[in-house]
């Protein structure tokens, strides 16, 4: 995909991905714009499909939706809440972690700013872009593994990591697109852009994308 082409398939991707499901954590913040929230869920999402979140993570806030009311829980209780998302009871002790030390260094507020979010327990660069973007409406890209797989099989950008994959976008993707990539992809990777056998034949970014790395595609 050529530089240029990025805004064509940025158009494209807004005009399919309207029949589609969004992500989980999306809905949430079309709701409610709670940091908070979107914070939580979003440490639940990870390693999770996406219909087992939007099942546990409204059974959390259920019994619990603050930082200081999250406290009163005993972590069996989170457990209960959240299973079966993966790495659940990992998650329970996380998500714990995580409220005691909003609530220490923050006054129970979370942060706006990716380098303190990444200060707390169990939150990695894709959860800080997801609170920063969907939470306070603040740019940001957040790349997760069908990010990182699209943007390389287009031959947008050549990179190893999900890491190198955000600073190479922030380097070049135009910031107007930046917070709606990540839905985007989402959709595309769940519904045609498999990470094996994509559905090329009825892709309609087909004409824009180098296929890197396709050995196999219906």
């Amino acid at each position: 995909m050529k530089d240029g082409e990025i805004h064509v398939a940025i158009a494209i991707l807004r005009e399919i991905t309207r029949a589609w499901i969004a992500p989980y954590v999306t809905e949430l913040s079309q709701g409610s714009r709670d940091p908070f929230r979107i914070l939580i869920a979003t440490i639940l999402s990870l390693r999770t499909k996406d219909t087992t979140t939007a099942v546990a993570a409204p059974r959390l806030f259920a019994l619990a939706a603050t930082p200081e009311t999250m406290l009163h829980l005993a972590p069996r209780q989170i457990e209960e809440a959240i299973y079966p998302v993966g790495f659940y009871r990992t998650k329970s002790r996380n998500i714990l972690a995580v409220c005691q030390e909003l609530l220490e260094r923050y006054d129970g507020r979370v942060p706006d700013e990716i380098d303190e979010l990444l200060t707390l327990t169990g939150v990695g660069r894709k959860t800080a872009n997801l609170v920063v973007t969907l939470g306070y409406g603040k740019p940001g890209i957040c790349v997760d593994t069908h990010v990182h797989r699209i943007t390389n099989r287009w031959g947008y950008v050549t990179t190893r990591t999900p890491e190198e994959t955000e600073m190479t976008l922030r380097a070049k993707l135009p910031t107007e697109y930046w917070i709606e990539i990540n839905d985007h992809l989402v959709a595309l990777g769940q519904n045609i852009c498999h990470p094996t056998s994509p559905k090329c034949s009825i892709c309609p970014l087909y004409p824009y994308c180098d296929r890197v790395g396709v050995t196999h595609s219906r």
